[in-house]
């Protein structure tokens, strides 16, 4: 396996990991439109572990491309074909970062899923692109870009940038988030 394959192979596991996460979305919501809230909980304890995993992942890949980046030969990555968006079409959720926590201090440092939401439309309005303002797979009521904004959300959470034992329904910018919003490094 050559250095380019390395990068292949962990771009296709990211995109691999999308798709338990597109069917995770699926299943609870299904479990909570149902009422079955045991299950919701439980799918989103491994939801939240899918997203510490893929934060690895992601941070791998960058440190591969660091690590290799002025001797890769870039080939073109040939992917295989899902039901999902193909990777790159979409906004990247890291994009998302900066206009979340700047929204929560926007609204003071806290606010329902929904303001933030909003909020977070309303800074990406120019940068939202047709494949964003597509309807979710795992949710039609929903478009892709607010899903990505949630998981970016639970990443942050892992970082600490967002406090985890905010009321359920609130999202909360944590005094790191706020620190690193100040220094602009936030990507």
């Amino acid at each position: 396996m050559d250095r380019n394959e390395v990068s292949v192979a962990l771009e296709i596991a990211l995109e691999e990991i999308e798709v338990v996460v597109d069917s995770l979305n699926q299943d609870g919501s299904g479990a909570f439109q149902k009422g079955d809230y045991d299950s919701a909980r439980d799918l989103i304890e491994v939801a939240t572990r899918l997203t510490e995993f893929r934060a690895k992942v992601r941070t791998l890949q960058k440190e591969w491309e660091n690590l290799f980046s002025a001797h890769v030969t870039k080939k073109p990555i040939k992917r295989r074909s899902f039901k999902h968006l193909r990777r790159g079409l979409r906004t990247q959720e890291d994009t998302y970062r900066h206009p979340i926590l700047e929204a929560l201090v926007e609204l003071g440092g806290s606010a329902s899923i929904s303001k933030v939401l909003d909020k977070v439309g309303e800074k990406m309005e120019g940068t939202l692109n047709e494949y964003d303002k597509q309807p979710s797979p795992s949710n039609p009521d929903s478009t892709r870009w607010r899903n990505s904004v949630q998981w970016c959300r639970n990443t942050m959470v892992v970082e600490g940038l967002m406090k985890s034992d905010s009321p359920r329904g609130i999202w909360e910018i944590s005094q790191q988030g706020k620190d690193a919003l100040a220094r602009g490094d936030v990507a």
